[in-house]
């Protein structure tokens, strides 16, 4: 160590192979913590996490893990841009990722193929008990989305019109309207959902 270098510093790379600085500033400034909070926190000095922030230096794994720790983030969406695809992507039926809205379930078939833009694709399968309805699409939003029904008997409301979906039927359609999927049976509904651009739903 030189004389002038503190010791809880981390030098500088010739190279900095990851620019995730501007997300950890990003979530840092969105829960409105200062760079000296998260510095005690994460047990590491105010300089180094400014120059973190900045892409001046590239963190120890044990430093990046305390501030994504200290910031609510996880390591996925630090790295997101250098995920590696490989020919095939597996997930098994009991590791989907998934997201409940309400009593409506989600369940993830695929992570969107793109980090964004218009190429991007996510799916589902979509559970709807007796009784229930999907919220996500009440807006409209920017996109296209394919629809099958799987299992059971579903209303399919766009824009105000009414369109009744049993097992076996697809539909298509821009997401800019508003949409909702509602289970128009006696028992849990099934669908797999198409959605382009990808919205990232399921987090």
């Amino acid at each position: 160590m030189t004389p002038s270098q503190n010791p809880d510093e981390e030098p500088k790379a010739k190279k900095i192979p990851y620019h995730f600085g501007e997300k950890l500033r990003q979530a840092r400034e969105h829960r409105g913590y200062t760079l000296k909070v998260v510095a005690q926190r994460a047990g590491v000095s105010e300089s180094l996490v400014s120059q973190i922030e900045r892409n001046h230096v590239s963190p120890a794994i044990d430093t990046l893990l305390a501030l994504a720790d200290v910031l609510d983030i996880n390591l996925e969406y630090l790295f997101e841009e250098y995920r590696k695809e490989r020919p095939v992507h597996i997930i098994r039926g009991e590791s989907r990722a998934s997201v409940k809205e309400d009593e409506v379930i989600y369940e993830e078939l695929a992570r969107p193929g793109a980090p964004s833009g218009e190429n991007s694709t996510e799916s589902y399968i979509i559970k709807i008990p007796a009784g229930s309805h999907t919220h996500h699409g009440s807006f409209g939003h920017i996109g296209r989305e394919i629809g099958l029904i799987l299992k059971g008997r579903a209303k399919f409301t766009y824009a105000g019109t009414e369109y009744f979906l049993s097992e076996g039927d697809s539909v298509s359609f821009s997401s800019g309207s508003p949409h909702v999927l509602e289970n128009d049976g006696d028992t849990t509904m099934e669908a797999v959902w198409f959605v382009t651009p990808a919205e990232r739903f399921a987090k």
